[in-house]
């Protein structure tokens, strides 16, 4: 890849797109000299293949002793109850996530998924959402300013996903995801490039 330490924070490790090879992706996880985010995306958003829940709970037990932190999507919290206590046992920081791909949810929709993120004990809540219009950037930074439920990452897709992300890091949003080499949705900076602007806002 070509990164050098301090480049990156974090690296997300996308699971559910090594279904067919995770043998070599794990054999290849303690060379990697980041923390990393285990992550085994559902289908309805954004997971590559169209994984069973027993198929993505074999993928995160396979992938969780590598984890700094693992993200469960809030829809998944409850079928995946298990590994959510099994990061919490292993102190493994867990991030729940909703991701919208069509549009930016209210803000009485924001906080009400807030809650229930709230209520699966996970320490993290992600929120992704497209953000076609100024008022949508405006929507997810109230939710940001007002929300005090609990820790939150905060990122818009699409038209203004790119100025967005600077904002929400400036605004407070613990995670901010950019790309290696190919965008995975439209609003993404490439990520070192992604964290020398948000060092140089904050």
């Amino acid at each position: 890849m070509g990164l050098v330490p301090g480049s990156l924070d974090y690296l997300e490790i996308r699971a559910d797109a090594f279904v067919d090879c995770e043998d070599t992706i794990l054999h290849q996880l303690p060379k990697l000299k980041f923390p990393l985010i285990i992550t085994v995306r559902h289908f309805s958003e954004g997971g590559r293949n169209r994984l069973t829940t027993a198929a993505r709970r074999d993928l995160f037990g396979k992938f969780l002793p590598h984890a700094a932190m693992v993200d469960i999507e809030l829809r998944s919290a409850k079928v995946l109850a298990d590994v959510l206590q099994t990061a919490r046992k292993g102190k493994i920081i867990s991030i729940v996530s909703h991701h919208d791909f069509r549009r930016t949810p209210s803000l009485k929709r924001l906080r009400s998924l807030a809650r229930a993120a709230k209520r699966t004990g996970a320490d993290i809540f992600k929120i992704a959402a497209v953000t076609s219009q100024p008022a949508d950037i405006a929507t997810l930074l109230a939710f940001q300013h007002s929300q005090k439920i609990m820790p939150f990452s905060v990122m818009g897709m699409g038209r203004f996903g790119k100025v967005s992300r600077l904002l929400f890091a400036q605004a407070g949003s613990l995670l901010n995801y950019g790309f290696l080499d190919v965008a995975q949705v439209s609003g993404q900076w490439p990520a070192t490039l992604l964290k020398k602007r948000i060092e140089e806002l904050i």
